[in-house]
């Protein structure tokens, strides 16, 4: 699962006006509650290590709204390691309420234009505003073409987040009156096909959180009274100081609007009911968020738990705890590595050690990724030396990782057996929503099963070709199980090719057609709007 990339993550702070201070303000007070932006985005710094920046709020300010974003971790982007410039960052970021984000990339890598928040200024204060976006939207090629069809219009970005500025300045543009932010994200939102959730923070001082009609994409707030916050994590508000029982869940549909009025919630869009990723409680989320009331490491406990069913009912197998160790690969497969193994009354190991520095391993092509990802952990000969490897990870989604793994555990570690057991179903399908995966030929499950259809044969003609002794996935209903959601509450679109929107599915479609043309996902997208036009 470490060859995939994160998503985003967006966070919004915001001290309402005419209450006392808030106690989870730093001494600097309400109207320096900006300082508070970088510590939320470090503990959602999971979900991004690209790019960093934000936007504050300061009406004394000569330039109102004010945003840094660049290319680097939130350490690297704000200086955190470096006092007196860090501090000088602050000073000129001071402001009352600020929007942030970390940012991942699909495109526009290593180009700091990328990093967000995107700012639009304006004369008038009502049209000047920055937003900030996690998601993906589906259609992103249609509404790109409706902008440019005409030849008036020109995007300098190959980007969501620009097509939802554009968007917005277009409505605010064609009206006179003051804004219902509300209703007009509604409007902004209404042809969106995808997956999203938004922060944008406007020069008269609104601040707006959206998370979209299905809930694909999460999205927390807290409001003590008199400091509200929102990020895509609920551990960033528990660590800045937030209750438990003051977060929750923005529900799908819904819109948070913050002004000098206080706070309201009002549904912006219809819902149907809500598709969560689950992907967020498997891998993405900080194992100590709680995502739409559903803990994500009790999820991922009771995965292993499932893995440790499937384990007793498997005749083939006798695991004695005096030669067999079951090792996590770090760090998010270990809640479900420990939950197996405590259930099957096997130790628990860190036969693994994961080094941090080493860089990601999607960045190199060919020998140098495989070398880079044999790098990426170090195997503990004195705990896998002569034993049977029980391999506990949350997914394989491309195997360069895991290849090379096995090749060490076996080579460096001296382990006997290893066998492979994955914490999820097979990744079948491509994700349209936000997740790096968007062609059939990056994965490998598809190679192997077909439909996603699990047979003993064909999880070991795979362990055969990884170079392990055996292996074991999750079969689709276990996910729903151990989330506690019924399935129809969950996009699972990647393990079943089953997708929660109109072209998301068409999207599908065409990749399964454009499988001839390997890593084209450009192609995918650019075909979207001739399929929805035929179909």
């Amino acid at each position: 699962m470490s060859e995939l990339y994160h998503e985003c993550g967006v966070a919004a702070i915001y001290h309402l006006p005419n209450t006392p201070d808030s106690p989870l303000c730093t001494r600097q007070g309400p109207g320096e509650v900006s300082r508070l932006m970088p510590r939320l985005l470090l503990d959602i710094q999971n979900r991004g290590q690209l790019a960093a920046g934000m936007t504050s709020y300061d009406p004394q300010r000569r330039q109102i709204l004010k945003t840094r974003r660049d290319v680097g971790s939130v350490t690297e982007v704000f200086r955190l390691n470096h006092r007196a410039k860090c501090e000088s960052l602050m000073k000129q970021l001071v402001g009352r309420a600020a929007i942030g984000h970390v940012r991942y990339a699909t495109c526009g890598q290593d180009d700091r234009s990328y990093a967000q928040p995107f700012e639009r200024r304006h004369i008038h204060k009502r049209k000047w505003f920055s937003v900030c976006f996690n998601g993906q939207l589906s259609n992103y090629s249609v509404l790109r073409k409706r902008l440019t069809e005409n030849g008036e219009h020109h995007l300098q970005l190959d980007t969501d987040t620009e097509i939802i500025l554009h968007e917005v300045g277009r409505l605010l543009s064609e009206s006179n009156d003051e804004p219902d932010w509300i209703e007009l994200i509604g409007q902004a939102t209404k042809d969106f096909d995808g997956a999203y959730s938004m922060a944008l923070l406007t020069a008269k001082g609104e601040l707006l959180v959206v998370r979209d009609p299905l809930g694909i994409k999460p999205m927390c707030y807290a409001n003590d009274g008199r400091l509200f916050a929102a990020a895509s994590e609920s551990v960033a508000l528990l660590n800045l100081g937030f209750e438990p029982e003051q977060i929750h869940s923005l529900p799908p549909g819904h819109a948070i609007l913050v002004d000098g009025s206080g706070m309201r919630i009002r549904p912006f869009a219809a819902s149907s009911g809500s598709a969560h990723c689950f992907f967020e409680w498997i891998y993405f989320a900080n194992v100590a968020s709680t995502l739409d009331d559903r803990s994500v490491y009790l999820s991922r406990t009771r995965l292993g738990e499932e893995l440790a069913d499937l384990e007793r009912a498997d005749e083939r197998f006798d695991w004695t705890p005096e030669d067999t160790i079951v090792v996590p690969v770090p760090d998010t497969s270990k809640a479900a590595a420990d939950a197996m193994a405590y259930s099957l009354g096997l130790p628990s190991r860190e036969g693994l050690m994961r080094n941090r520095y080493a860089g990601r391993t999607f960045i190199e092509n060919g020998v140098a990724r495989k070398a880079k990802a044999s790098r990426k952990y170090t195997p503990l000969r004195e705990v896998l030396e002569g034993k049977r490897v029980l391999l506990v990870e949350d997914s394989i989604v491309r195997s360069t990782t895991m290849n090379a793994l096995l090749d060490r555990i076996r080579e460096v570690g001296g382990a006997r057996e290893i066998h492979v057991r994955v914490a999820c179903p097979p990744i079948i399908a491509p994700c349209f929503y936000g997740i790096d995966m968007s062609t059939v030929d990056q994965l490998i499950a598809p190679k192997y099963f077909a439909q996603g259809r699990l047979t003993a044969e064909d999880q070991q003609r795979m362990a055969d070709d990884l170079g392990a002794d055996s292996l074991r996935y999750l079969p689709v209903e276990s996910i729903a199980r151990a989330i506690d959601l019924p399935a129809g509450r969950l996009c699972q679109a990647c393990v079943t090719g089953e997708y929660p929107t109109r072209c998301g599915q068409q999207l599908y479609k065409i990749a399964l057609d454009n499988q001839e043309h390997p890593s084209d996902a450009s192609r995918t997208y650019e075909q979207l709007a001739a399929a929805l036009a035929s179909g």
